[in-house]
């Protein structure tokens, strides 16, 4: 037999430390998952003294989980936990430890169905504090106190402390310190004042428990009638062996529970939050069915089960991010694992979840999307019956969660009241998913607005959570514009009107429009609020102007609109006679399948919901418009001349000082949001000679937490360069360590209230080098002090702006230098500029290459000014280029389109990747990954890339890294170069490289290749043409001819199925 088996993969060991540097200590799931992605379904690793086995496959797991073969482990930080818990239900090594058979037989009966529906009552009074719920720690305080008050009738009342309680700070430090024990490389000599502080955390834990213990047995025969789960425990007797628990086991199961219990559920919650935030249309269908079924009453236990849908979500968030998420076992002899792999006998094997869980040879190629669907309670019953512990985030076999009725009766009632109550949205739409790990997984940094639905006052949703408020039927939804505006976000003006802008935004274009429209309304008399446009849903403001700026991605709606537009998709007979709206667009036509096509459904359904338009739909075509000139023209022209026709003319006392500055000395940081702080650890150039347009790399060591996947985004927050800086500081005459303080009276993106320097504020806040819009030029005629200046920028903000200032890309500061003589505070320089933004730039390396880190490929922009005066350079991109080692950035990880990843089954789906230039960057990551699986022995499916570039010798990126991969059989390159066509079969283009290889595309396709795309609008739509013909060719072999038309909307069909693009300008 021993001939018969292979090793186990294993990543190199280190001397002493073995595999220990290769987890990360602040989430090793993380680790492991790369490992598992690395060194496939199985491998060993070699941790403090010990090996561990990891399976990550459904097959790998069920044997593994075959009790008569294996049973659970305690090691590592469950060893630790012993400590303080000893043999309860959930660190004891099982029956032959004799408290653990009586606790588990008495309890099971304690947990029985009847025993759970006499908790609701408690659960339910636990579940509506009367504020609206905050996630991450709220949740926790929730679901420790609904533990708590069931279990033992003791009352944390975590919602009404500042502080939590000692027992809870007490658990936290004894969860944290077990995981880092079992890590330990040194004697414990080296830690004596951590495990001091343990065992003094520990004697709290149990300190509190028997106190709630003794006060229970203290009462008179009789005179509690509680039948909790303390009650079970002091009464119970194990029919099996007769005997009672001990109070020592009822203390270790007391602190089990609310250690376990409320950890578990708590992260639950948030995940499931997490996916509903995330994808509308589900949110949607959960608050549909909470409507229905529960309507605005108090919710009953006979309620719960009808609540399928919801049941779904839940059941399939557990699948995707079970908070437990592996399970540890072991062999009780030698075993051969997998056919193969010799197991000995009590080798702890960890069994991950977070990969088994999403195996295709159960789920299928969409196992690592989310679809509660696939969990209907038909289709669950057959997974679990054809594919045993493909689901199993409450454990297996018979050391599986005993809690588990409670945690589910829990979290379906939870839910319901919180969306019977309250929308959602995410305070950060960009957010991406990053996890904390102790004993459990949940989301790390993860904040939510919760808006009260149905116009509910606080008084009014405490009634209606205690079942004593009905609204009426279609009761209109809170006007929270109209009755009390955002503070952050309103502008103070002395009149009463009102008007509520709300803006769809990823890039922060139209968020920057809807800042300035704010701005703008003080000065016509109204106080404004600005908001996402996700904040509107059930919430649209009636009797006042609503203004809705917003545009399409890909024909879907940016990240903070998604949930506004499923809403009012989703309304039928719905209407809104006193909702008086305008729509602002922004577009490129170049997307002509999809251009302004979230800005026209909004501006059409609000119509058809029985809107009132307050004017036409305006629109801007980035492709040939200035964009801001444009929205200036609606606004002033259009928009606020049909504000006043319907809502009447107001004053105002506000309407000439935009910023109030003054300077001083003292000096003052300012932490961004959004984006955390990295560390470049690489930097050089990709391309040789002076071509003029370098390309260049950028290695970044991402935050310890932060995940990403082959295809994705890094978001850059970048400065403008010094050069820029100081010719602002020296237009006006600005020392160098001057500081400003702002004092704003309308929105502003600026640093108030601070002193700061100036140098800080042009670098970091505004953008100095985008181009100056009409309504620019035209304030600076304003302040002008002689009759010729005024009239020579009066003709550049009217006939002279299209060939004087828009071709030319001037800047304001541009306008400025070419007036020297203009004397313009810098306040009013400071309120016309733009904020600065973040620019997205697909990450060219795969997450399994190294750890933590991410490289961009990006080219610079630095070319001559259209001016003729000076360079116009890219402020990203010059930003990038003039990082060094060591240096720190600002960034953010975006994730990509669903389409835009690797199929989840590389070694039977082949891929096909067209690019030119720095298009090349996300298939730099899906071959540098099918490298890295190669090599540790699994499988590939065929690959191909089309690579479009100038010249052999100098922009052909990465040609040592793709010529050793080609060597391997991981990837096929073709190339096109403009410029030397003799060195590529006298193919220019890429598409021409396509067209010549069509052979080898087709037979792709018919094994059902997916093909992506990355690069310019151009490139895009050429390879769509060439990629059409293809199909053509290929279904005229097989007698199915097919017209131009009919092959083009076929093709179309397949977008985000088997044809992904990314698309940049």
């Amino acid at each position: 037999m021993t001939d018969e088996t292979e090793p186990i993969p294993q990543p190199p060991t280190k001397p002493f430390v073995g595999n220990l540097t290769d987890i990360d200590m602040e989430y090793p799931l993380g680790s492991m998952l790369h490992l598992a992605n690395t060194y496939g379904p199985i491998y060993r690793l070699s941790l403090a003294g010990s090996d561990m086995v990891i399976v990550s496959s459904w097959e790998l797991v069920h044997e593994v989980c075959d009790d008569s073969r294996f049973k659970k482990s305690i090691k590592g930080d469950l060893e630790e936990l012993r400590a303080a818990v000893h043999d309860g239900l959930f660190t004891s090594t099982g029956e032959e430890e004799e408290n653990w058979g009586v606790a588990h037989r008495v309890l099971m009966t304690a947990f029985g169905p009847l025993a759970i529906r006499g908790m609701f009552d408690e659960m339910h009074e636990v579940a509506r504090p009367a504020q609206p719920i905050d996630i991450g720690e709220d949740l926790t305080r929730l679901t420790l106190d609904t533990v708590a008050l069931c279990s033992m009738g003791f009352r944390f009342n975590s919602y009404y402390r500042e502080e939590l309680h000692p027992f809870i700070k007490a658990m936290y430090a004894v969860l944290k310190e077990a995981g880092m024990k079992g890590m330990r490389v040194l004697p414990s000599i080296f830690y004596q004042s951590e495990d001091r502080k343990y065992h003094e955390n520990i004697n709290l834990l149990r300190s509190t428990a028997r106190e709630v213990l003794d006060a229970r047995k203290s009462l008179p025969e009789g005179a509690d009638s509680r039948k909790d789960l303390l009650t079970a425990m002091l009464r119970g007797v194990d029919p099996k062996t007769g005997r009672k628990m001990t109070d020592e086991s009822i203390i270790d199961n007391l602190i089990t529970f609310l250690v376990a219990g409320h950890e578990t559920t708590a992260a639950t919650f948030q995940f499931t939050m997490y996916n509903l935030v995330k994808f509308p249309d589900i949110y949607r269908k959960v608050q549909e069915e909470i409507d229905s079924v529960v309507g605005t009453g108090a919710i009953t236990l006979e309620h719960i089960p009808k609540l399928k849908y919801l049941a779904t979500v839940l059941r399939e968030t557990l699948r995707q991010s079970a908070p437990i998420s592996a399970i540890a076992r072991e062999a009780s002899k030698d075993e051969i694992v997998g056919g193969r792999f010799k197991v000995e006998a009590g080798t702890q094997i960890l069994c991950l979840l977070a990969k088994s869980q999403s195996d295709p040879v159960v789920y299928g190629p969409t196992a690592d999307q989310f679809i509660p669907e696939r969990m209907s309670e038909d289709n669950f019953d057959r997974i679990q019956r054809e594919f045993p512990h493909s689901w199993s985030p409450f454990g297996s076999g018979l050391r599986s969660c005993i809690g588990r009725p409670f945690a589910w009766q829990e979290m379906m009632l939870a839910f319901a009241v919180l969306l019977q109550n309250f929308n959602f949205v995410m305070d950060n739409p960009s957010y991406t998913l990053r996890i904390a790990q102790t004993l459990t997984i949940k989301p790390k940094d993860f904040y939510l607005r919760a808006i009260p639905r149905d116009g509910l006052t606080p008084s009014e949703l405490e009634a209606r959570l205690a079942g004593a408020y009905h609204s009426g039927g279609t009761a209109s939804r809170s006007n929270r514009a109209n009755a009390s505006l955002a503070a952050n976000n309103q502008v103070e003006v002395s009149t009463g009107k009102k008007i509520a802008i709300y803006y769809g935004s990823n890039s922060g274009t139209c968020e920057f429009m809807a800042q300035s429209l704010a701005s703008d309304s003080s000065t016509h008399g109204f106080q404004a609020s600005v908001d996402p446009l996700d904040t509107a849903k059930e919430d649209l403001p009636s009797n006042i102007p609503v203004v809705i700026i917003a545009s399409s991605y890909e024909g879907q709606p940016p990240q903070n609109a998604s949930h506004f537009v499923n809403w009012i998709e989703s309304l039928n007979n719905r209407k809104f006679k006193e909702v008086s709206y305008a729509v602002w667009g922004c577009g490129h036509s170049d997307w002509a399948k999809t251009y302004q096509r979230i800005p026209k459904l909004i501006d059409e359904t609000l119509d058809g919901l029985g809107c009132q338009r307050l004017v036409s739909m305006g629109s801007t075509n980035a492709k040939d418009r200035d964009m801001f000139s444009d929205f200036e023209a609606w606004e002033d022209e259009i928009l606020w001349p049909a504000i006043k026709k319907k809502f009447g003319n107001a004053s105002s006392e506000n309407t000439s000082v935009d910023l109030k500055v003054s300077f001083s000395t003292p000096r003052v940081s300012s932490l961004r949001q959004e984006v955390k702080e990295a560390l470049v650890v690489n930097a050089r150039s990709l391309t040789s000679g002076n071509t003029g347009g370098e390309k260049r790399h950028l290695e970044i060591q991402l935050p310890t937490d932060w995940i990403y996947s082959a295809g994705d985004y890094l978001a850059v927050l970048p400065h403008n360069s010094q050069e820029m800086v100081a010719r602002a500081m020296r237009r006006f005459n600005l020392a160098w360590d001057a500081h400003v303080s702002i004092q704003a009276s309308r929105p502003t993106t600026l640093p108030t209230k601070v002193s700061i320097p100036v140098s800080e504020v042009l670098n970091s806040y505004v953008e100095l080098g985008q181009t100056a819009t009409k309504r620019n030029i035209s304030s600076l005629s304003q302040v002008a002090e002689n009759d010729q200046l005024k009239g020579q920028l009066e003709h550049l903000a009217t006939n002279g702006f299209e060939q004087e200032i828009r071709a030319k890309r001037l800047s304001v500061l541009d306008v400025l230098e070419q007036f020297p003589g203009l004397l313009i505070p810098f306040h009013h320089f400071l309120s016309v500029l733009p904020p600065m933004r973040v620019r997205q730039y697909s990450i060219s390396s795969s997450p399994l290459a190294k750890a933590g880190r991410a490289t961009l490929t990006y080219g610079v922009l630095d070319e001559p000014a259209f001016s003729g005066v000076g360079r116009h350079v890219g402020v990203a991109s010059s930003y990038l280029s003039s990082l060094r080692p060591g240096d720190k950035i600002q960034v953010g990880v975006r994730s990509a389109a669903a389409g835009f990843h690797l199929p989840l089954e590389v070694n039977k789906t082949p891929i096909i990747c067209i690019a030119a230039g720095t298009g090349l960057a996300p298939f730099r990551a899906f071959i540098q990954e099918r490298a890295i699986l190669h090599s540790n022995g699994l499988p590939l499916a065929p690959a191909v890339v089309f690579y479009g570039c100038r010249n052999p010798d100098i922009d052909d990126l990465y040609r040592g890294e793709m010529d050793e991969w080609e060597k391997f059989g991981v990837v096929t390159v073709y190339r096109a170069y403009s410029r030397r066509v003799d060195a590529s079969h006298g193919c220019k283009y890429v598409q021409d490289r396509l067209w010549r290889e069509r052979e080898t595309v087709g037979e792709l396709w018919s094994k059902d290749a997916r093909i992506y795309v990355c690069g310019s609008n151009k490139i895009a739509e050429s390879a769509k043409e060439i990629l059409v013909q293809i199909v053509q060719e290929e279904s005229g072999k097989m007698g199915h001819s097919m017209t131009n038309e009919e092959a083009a909307e076929w093709f179309e069909k397949q977008r985000n199925q088997r044809f992904a693009t990314d698309v940049f300008d």
